[in-house]
């Protein structure tokens, strides 16, 4: 009873959240939280660093998910130092990396990617586990379950990712398709699913001129769809389905990932099939081996355990060194610009 209380709980929590965001950040208001002035201009106004939404949703989606991660895993048993370590090993390689491959698909400077940082997560997470499980062992003396965390960590990347959509929606990016260019049974079923962006800065605007227009809310259908895989797959794991809830986490997100790009507009390459959609349909058959090649025992958790762990400053800190890390790496605006001028209220003085 108490993993269908924690499940239901997070779905109480993330309900009125995306019910709100998706009637509200299209809008122009919710792209910009703030400009810090950096520098006087000639003209004596002062130009300005955007600080944006799509910074800040980034940043809880990080928080949201390794805390979900922190969770699953302390309730299963392991160490947070093998959390902490396992984590970080993850981020190391797969944040600047996605910049890089982003900047090769893209062929742009200031982008980033979700998809290839996903795709090195996937693939290159579960050998991380392994490293650090065995420096674990060599070096504390402490046993690491690993499948049990390669598990928390693709369910921890898929509500991260599903919340993350948040961000595309501020910006305007990862925008789909007018609905009048949609498949006829996309608009026979699901019409009533689309945006309007309105704001000349959305990406949406610049980038294809499609700011006013009702487009499909291919973000929104992420989001959703990531957030039931992952709170499913969390239940899995709370009743010590290891591998079933990573071959579900899996299968969702790059199969979804695969198809939802043929319902975009934005531009991901030349060709048809794009460099991040082969990369999804690569980790497909690589993750389904992966669970193979590490012992999974599934003897269950206890998701209270798991919470307490979240009750420490050490852990309290963690996150919030992680979040406000995240925040300045994407939410420092490179695309957009600020003029600020300041004057004195005559009337108040």
């Amino acid at each position: 009873m108490t993993n269908w209380i924690f499940i239901v709980a997070l779905a109480l929590l993330l309900t009125p959240l995306y019910h709100w965001s998706f009637k509200s950040l299209p809008r122009e208001r919710w792209q910009i939280i703030c400009t810090v002035p950096t520098k006087k201009t000639a003209d004596g106004s002062w130009a300005g660093l955007n600080l944006t939404y799509y910074g800040l949703f980034n940043a809880l989606a990080l928080c949201g998910g390794v805390t979900l991660v922190l969770i699953l895993t302390a309730s299963a048993g392991i160490d947070f130092k093998v959390f902490a370590a396992t984590v970080v090993a993850v981020l190391v390689v797969c944040l600047p990396a996605s910049r890089v491959i982003a900047r090769w698909v893209e062929k742009k400077q200031n982008t980033f990617s979700v998809g290839a940082a996903s795709f090195l997560g996937i693939v290159a997470g579960p050998w991380l586990v392994l490293l650090v499980a065995a420096m674990a062992r060599e070096w504390l003396g402490i046993h690491v379950e690993t499948m049990a965390v390669v598990a928390a960590l693709i369910i921890g990347y898929t509500l991260g990712e599903g919340v993350g959509r948040l961000a595309c929606v501020s910006f305007g990016c990862c925008y789909g398709r007018p609905i009048e260019q949609m498949p006829p049974i996309v608009k026979r079923y699901v019409s009533w699913a689309t945006f309007t962006f309105n704001g000349h800065t959305k990406k949406i605007a610049y980038a294809h001129g499609l700011d006013g227009k009702k487009v499909f809310a291919v973000q929104a259908i992420t989001v959703v769809l990531y957030t039931i895989c992952a709170l499913i797959a969390t239940l899995l794991y709370l009743y010590g389905a290891y591998r079933w809830a990573f071959f579900l986490c899996l299968l969702i997100t790059q199969g979804w990932r695969f198809l939802s790009e043929f319902l975009r507009a934005d531009y991901r390459g030349d060709r048809k099939i794009s460099a991040y959609q082969i990369m999804s349909l690569l980790t497909i058959p690589c993750g389904l081996l992966m669970p193979f090649c590490f012992p999974a025992v599934g003897h269950g958790a206890d998701v209270l355990g798991g919470l307490r762990a979240l009750w420490d400053p050490t852990v309290i800190l963690f996150l919030q060194v992680l979040g406000l890390g995240m925040f300045l790496r994407t939410g420092r605006s490179q695309v957009t610009g600020a003029g600020i001028r300041f004057h004195v209220n005559q009337d108040r003085i």
